[in-house]
């Protein structure tokens, strides 16, 4: 087949997060399939207007303030000139709206919505104006098919008006080669807690520095990393600074995978305390290494964490059950070991070659339907 992704990123957008991942390592297994991929999506300053990654042809035009507005006319051409089997809106930021200019097969790629989280993260007139630039979803993509990657996302859209029957979820998969255990690697000589992901409002990790300054008056020789860039970074070294707690977080910013990969291996607990996900790919990352992970229990992150037994859920917001968990599984080594074991058991189940498998079969009928 010739299948037109279309999504806001891809991998190599310095803006690239979790929903990228997914996709890509979807459309790269397509490729070697034998199916034609071509992924449109938004640049930025100094990008290649258009490269072959893992043999998927990508062309970047706009950037991430107008690519919504230029998207039609480019991909009108496109499909004029390709001729496509099948198009992947994959909408993880404002929709496209591609029924309204496009007459093609599509499959519609969800990881979540924003709803009225999207206050949260900026102010209320971008804030609104994406709010509402999600209303009309669900009247103007009505009779096509979804596909998304946690229970949640789909119990979501059902809320909406979408029928159960045109959703399908397929989770997302794990890198087994990069994200494996290693039993020759310790933990840190101190309890460590590891926030690892992109650095946003909504990720919610005001919250675990402030669980943070609870568990150090239990647990005097604690820390905290919190790994990863943003733009809310600099109101997070402010907090730590406010809290009297600068010297005892660490904040190295962006790090390599093979970095990312040892402090997830070494780190006592990984949390994520975001206000909502898609799934929480991180929460998977950290138990196929064998990490515990404590998660707020919000859409999405209840999906990737078995409470109990691959670490602890805790109510959003809630800072002294967020501390109470930390605290369980650093200072009760018999109950984090079983924690890890069980990460194991349960971050094995996750495979990209198997979700890809099932994502072509899915796109298959899609194509192949009236």
């Amino acid at each position: 087949m010739k299948i037109l992704a279309l999504n806001w990123n891809d991998l190599k957008n310095p803006y690239a997060g979790g929903a990228e991942v997914h996709l890509e390592e979807l459309l790269r297994r397509l490729v070697t399939y034998g199916h034609d991929v071509t992924l449109f999506c938004s640049g930025w300053t100094g990008c290649l207007p258009e490269e072959s990654v893992a043999g998927v042809k990508i062309i970047r035009r706009g950037n991430r303030f107008n690519f919504n507005l230029i998207a039609p006319y480019h991909l009108r051409r496109l499909a004029a000139c390709e001729k496509f089997d099948l198009l992947l809106e994959d909408i993880n930021k404002i929709p496209f709206y591609t029924p309204w200019f496009l007459k093609m097969k599509t499959l519609v790629v969800i990881p979540h919505l924003f709803a009225t989280t999207v206050f949260d993260e900026i102010n209320f007139v971008l804030g609104t104006y994406i709010y509402l630039c999600e209303r009309p979803l669900v009247r103007v993509y009505r009779g096509r098919p979804f596909n998304v990657i946690s229970q949640s996302t789909a119990d979501d859209l059902v809320k909406r008006g979408i029928p159960p029957g045109d959703i399908s979820v397929i989770h997302c998969g794990i890198d087994r080669r990069t994200y494996a255990p290693d039993p020759s690697v310790p933990k840190y000589d101190r309890p460590t807690i590891l926030y690892l992901g992109r650095i946003k409002k909504y990720k919610s990790i005001q919250d675990v520095i402030r669980a943070f300054k609870i568990v150090r008056t239990k647990l005097p020789d604690a820390r905290l990393m919190v790994v990863g860039a943003g733009d809310y970074l600099p109101n997070l070294k402010a907090l730590a600074g406010e809290v009297g707690l600068e010297h005892e977080i660490e904040f190295p910013g962006f790090v390599s995978m093979e970095d990312k990969v040892e402090r997830m291996r070494r780190a006592h607990v990984s949390v994520l305390p975001s206000l909502k996900e898609g799934w929480g790919l991180t929460n998977i990352e950290a138990n196929s290494v064998g990490t515990a992970v404590v998660a707020a229990n919000v859409p999405g992150l209840k999906d990737s964490v078995r409470d109990g037994r691959t670490g602890f859920l805790y109510e959003h917001g809630n800072i002294d059950q967020l501390a109470d968990r930390l605290l369980s599984v650093l200072t009760d080594e018999p109950l984090r070991k079983r924690l890890e074991q069980g990460a194991l058991e349960w971050a094995a189940q996750f495979n990209w070659d198997q979700a890809a498998k099932k994502f072509e079969s899915l796109i298959l009928e899609v194509v192949k339907s009236k």
